[in-house]
């Protein structure tokens, strides 16, 4: 798409202003081959801007708040889980941009599952049990899909190269969001969508003077998205008892009918018309050795049934419950749930990740299947219910048995502050981490000169110098007017238009 020569002119004086480009000119100017269809929507950004922070949204240092269970032993890599109290959008780029020591290079590219319920985009605000604020689902309509794309663009490039992404929605945007997970992950990466049970159907038979008149809603959807073909999958088996002795008949329909004996326990026969016989000679001699072929009253030839102790899933995964009430949180997604995606998709060992905690269910059956978690949530009360849950995790009940306790304290953990930070702990910090933590909070390249007997320790983005106050040598003393004039003086125009403290 040509620019006008109006488009030109306005282009060259935005540019020798320095402003900042609007988004149109960017898709002209820089355009981005489209997908064979996506949704298109006010306030979307294109991939590239959002992976360069020209959202506004960017990394943050990681402060650790806490460590829990510290004594116990932890993974024998050092690895300790982790709680992140924030917003997940700027995590998601603090992981991405792999910098921070507490996560560098042992997050980004490593994660093997992403399992997230997000807000549904219905305008509602959650309580706990007691009153407590849970969480709030009042960005609706583009601006919900525009907040979840953004997200799920940058935890793309975070996934190890055979993860997995799980992600819940209900019908409000469920549909919007599966062409979002199309156009983020490609169409060709989808793998499944799961029926997950949303409420009980019990109790509705009297609403139907509710307006407006529909049926119930009785079901969630669970998209699943690999990142690229060679994803890990070891299909899940559930556990149903030994079966009961059974026999079948041995004859199925024929598409193609003619005479087909068989010799069955020392008698030729001949199947139905219609019908024939489904196993070979061969197999129908094994079958007889193992005393699994018998005659009924009538004569007719039965099979039998192996005992079954599990049995292979489907997609519809309504026979568990999709959500649970065992902590007072809002919306609370249920272990079975969890266990099913967790064992599916991922090995002892490997990293999975919720950037939308909410209860903490994910971090806890993570933490009973032996794996290594993180979870990220901006609410207070997420923060302390999953703190609580895993501190408490030992009498909760087990994954592989339900009726018993899991009996287990949980592997050292640590509480995170991103982008919400004690500052005492901050001037705590030794002068060179310090230093590090303010840089990377501001986006600073450390860049160390003098002008003028000033010493000037990085620059922005933009290019304008940066001092960082040295509050170590200085702690009675203040950033005031005075420091401002007699900065000035000193340097004036020589460290050009503006200089940041």
């Amino acid at each position: 798409m040509k620019l006008t020569q109006h488009e030109i002119n306005d282009l060259i004086e935005r540019l020798q202003k320095g402003e900042t480009l609007p988004d149109d000119y960017k898709y002209k100017l820089f355009p981005v081959k489209q997908k064979e269809y996506e949704l298109v929507y006010g306030g979307k950004m294109r991939r590239e801007d959002i992976l360069a922070n020209e959202d506004g949204v960017f990394p943050v240092p990681l402060q650790i708040q806490k460590i829990y269970n510290g004594k116990r032993e932890q993974w024998k890599d050092g690895w300790r889980n982790i709680i992140v109290f924030g917003d997940n959008l700027q995590f998601l780029k603090t992981i991405y941009e792999n910098k921070d020591p507490l996560i560098k290079n042992k997050v980004k590219g490593k994660v093997k599952l992403i399992y997230i319920d997000p807000p549904f985009g219905t305008g509602d605000e959650y309580d706990g049990n007691q009153g407590q604020k849970g969480y709030s689902a009042k960005t609706k309509g583009a601006e919900f899909v525009e907040f979840l794309r953004r997200r799920l663009i940058v935890a793309k490039e975070i996934l190890a190269e055979d993860g997995s992404i799980f992600v819940r929605q209900d019908y409000h945007f469920g549909h919007y969001v599966k062409l979002v997970l199309d156009e983020v992950f490609g169409k060709q990466r989808f793998i499944n969508d799961f029926v997950v049970n949303r409420i009980s159907k019990k109790g509705f038979a009297n609403r139907t003077s509710f307006k407006p008149l529909k049926y119930p809603v009785s079901n969630d959807y669970v998209f699943w998205y690999a990142k690229t073909d060679n994803y890990y999958f070891d299909i899940y088996k559930k556990f149903i008892g030994k079966s009961k002795e059974k026999w079948h008949s041995m004859d199925v329909m024929d598409v193609n009918p003619k005479p087909r004996p068989r010799k069955i326990l020392g008698k030729e026969m001949i199947a139905p018309f219609g019908r024939k016989w489904m196993y070979s000679q061969e197999n129908i001699y094994i079958m007889e050795k193992q005393g699994l072929i018998r005659l009924n009253s009538k004569g007719t030839p039965q099979y039998k049934v192996r005992n079954q102790e599990f049995e292979l899933l489907d997609t519809n995964w309504s026979d568990i419950a999709g959500y649970s009430f065992s902590t007072g949180y809002p919306t609370e997604n249920s272990e079975e749930l969890l266990e099913r995606i967790i064992k599916s998709t991922t090995k002892e060992g490997d990293i999975v990740l919720d950037f939308f905690g909410g209860s903490g269910t994910t971090a806890a059956v993570a933490e009973k299947l032996n794996r290594k978690w993180i979870t990220c949530d901006i609410g207070k009360l997420a923060f302390y219910t999953i703190q609580k849950r895993l501190l408490n995790i030992e009498s909760s009940k087990s994954i592989e048995n339900p009726k018993q306790k899991y009996g287990k304290p949980s592997k050292s953990f640590v509480s995170v502050n991103t982008g919400h930070y004690d500052l005492a702990k901050i001037f705590e910090l030794k002068q060179q981490e310090y230093s590090e933590f303010v840089m990377n909070l501001f986006e600073v390249e450390p860049k160390k000169k003098t002008i003028s007997g000033i010493q000037i320790d990085g620059e922005k983005k933009d290019g304008y110098n940066v001092i960082l106050w040295q509050y170590w040598k200085f702690k009675e003393s203040t950033v005031d007017e005075d420091y401002l004039h007699d900065l000035h003086s000193h340097i004036g125009a020589k460290a050009g238009k503006r200089v940041y403290i």
